[in-house]
């Protein structure tokens, strides 16, 4: 079967859900639509670097002339989301920190359609995060770190992660006891706000995630994908597994595990046909981090809670033809104020420490010092 033939054929056999769909509890004729929900997302930063003509940015300077300490708008979102029925629903979400460079093929980032017909199946189509992970299942904003992990940018420069543009059908069932999520999807591959696909080929991904244990929420992700970029095969493929443990009634711990590999084409093509090698297999990417996070509720006045987290993550972007292993240690304290990371106050490190580095490049050790604010509503 063709790849192209892939999500039709897995649509075709979810048919007799969508034939059986229950009739909805709450009948539209009770409720007006449309209805309107808009977000809002503030992330302003201090950074200062503590590498030896190392920018705040992490590129290394030799001629010395490094900008060390700066203010930063990290993230100015902007969001709405509207119901048209009780099954259908429109997301948009712009990020207006993004003009203050170049913003050719930024600032949009959700926009996309979806219709829900049951539990079991929901259709999404247009520019929106594809299910590959972990992290692309989580807004920024209440992640338990600073920002997303190395690997998942570098996968979104890959078409697997990030804001892509193309289609996807999720929902969830059970096998015996066990909750069963999936979600599979077909991608132009090359990332948001694109006039259209680079070629003709397409990349196709799935992700089902099991519910282990509902007490301390365990839950295991598989992740896997292929398709082809200018006629060339890549692949795509990770684990993941989550839990999250009331210790006590004020003390919970929670902990994320991710793995991933893939072919890095983003790589391959960007060097010039004399300096690489025929087989793009040869330039795979891999990579883990762990993500251990302990809060702490205090609820005393305007301070809802305490959280401390440090994540630790490996990835090396070439790690076959020329391997250069990126460590990155974050670690973190949180202030948490209101409800849902309302408002938040972060401090901590991101200490990135590389088997070998380029000059003049950020491929280059250094310590970042990070103090940001957040407040979303």
């Amino acid at each position: 079967m063709k790849k192209s033939l892939l999500i039709p054929a897995a649509l075709f056999l979810f048919l007799p859900l969508l034939i059986n769909a229950q009739t909805p509890e709450n009948s539209e004729s009770s409720v007006k639509y449309p209805q309107f929900q808009f977000k809002g997302l503030l992330q302003a930063r201090y950074l200062e670097s503590s590498g030896k003509n190392v920018d705040v940015m992490g590129v290394h300077h030799s001629t010395g002339e490094a900008v060390q300490s700066s203010f930063d708008i990290k993230r100015m979102r902007v969001g709405a989301n509207t119901k048209l029925s009780e099954a259908a629903e429109v997301v948009i979400l712009v990020n207006l920190a993004d003009f203050k460079s170049d913003s050719k093929g930024k600032v949009l980032e959700n926009a996309y359609a979806k219709y829900t017909f049951n539990k079991y199946i929901a259709l999404i189509g247009g520019q929106f995060r594809p299910a590959f992970g972990i992290e692309e299942l989580v807004p920024v904003d209440i992640i338990k770190s600073f920002d997303f992990s190395n690997q998942y940018y570098e996968f979104g420069k890959n078409g697997w992660t990030s804001f892509q543009i193309g289609a996807s059908a999720s929902g969830a069932f059970e096998i015996g006891k066990i909750p069963i999520d999936y979600a599979f999807s077909v991608l132009n591959g090359n990332g948001k706000n694109q006039e259209m696909d680079k070629d003709n080929g397409k990349q196709y991904s799935s992700r089902l995630v099991f519910g282990l244990s509902k007490k301390h929420k365990i839950n295991l992700g598989l992740n896997s994908g292929i398709g082809k970029v200018f006629k060339e095969k890549v692949f795509a493929f990770g684990a993941d597994i989550t839990s999250d443990f009331k210790l006590t009634d004020q003390f919970t711990f929670d902990l994320q595990i991710e793995y991933k590999q893939g072919t890095n084409s983003n790589l391959y093509f960007s060097l010039p046909p004399a300096n690489r090698t025929p087989d793009v297999d040869d330039y795979q990417m891999r990579g883990i981090y762990f993500l251990p996070n302990l809060r702490y509720v205090i609820n005393y006045k305007k301070l809802t809670a305490l959280e401390f987290s440090c994540r630790y993550e490996s990835f090396d972007s070439n790690y076959k033809v020329d391997s250069n292993v990126r460590e990155t240690y974050t670690p973190m304290i949180s202030l948490e104020f209101g409800k849902a990371y309302t408002g938040r106050i972060e401090m901590g490190l991101q200490i990135d420490d590389f088997d070998r580095n380029i000059p003049d490049t950020s491929t280059y050790d250094n310590t970042l010092f990070i103090i940001q604010f957040q407040c979303r509503l």
